[in-house]
């Protein structure tokens, strides 16, 4: 019998973003390429390229790497198609070395997030 030091995923085991979503009834599966820039008070702007994994019309969830933490905003900039909207970070969720981010519009509805 050998040992195997891989890891191997059920379809049932949830990603970190998706135990995010969790939290958001209204958010659905969707997968929009964006770009994020941290709009702290430094003058330091950090971006990253990710994409939506979830989202609705008030929020969008996302996988990523910047220093983001409860109530940083940001600037979502979708990659085709065009769209931007700013946003404000209410949940972030840590799952494995791997971190999900939830995010609010600050200016209302956002149509873009949820068309492929």
């Amino acid at each position: 019998m050998r040992r195997s030091s891989e890891v191997t995923l059920t379809a049932n085991e949830e990603g970190c973003a998706e135990r995010l979503a969790r939290f958001f009834p209204r958010a659905t599966a969707v997968r929009v390429p964006v770009q994020i820039t941290s709009l702290g008070a430094g003058s330091t702007r950090l971006r990253e390229a990710t994409v939506v994994e979830f989202g609705g019309s008030e929020h969008a969830i996302f996988l990523s790497s910047l220093p983001l933490e409860f109530d940083d905003r940001v600037r979502i900039e979708r990659d085709r198609n065009g769209g931007t909207a700013d946003a404000t970070v209410i949940a972030v969720q840590y799952h494995e070395g791997r971190k999900a981010v939830a995010v609010r519009f600050l200016q209302g509805p956002c149509a873009w997030v949820t068309k492929p």
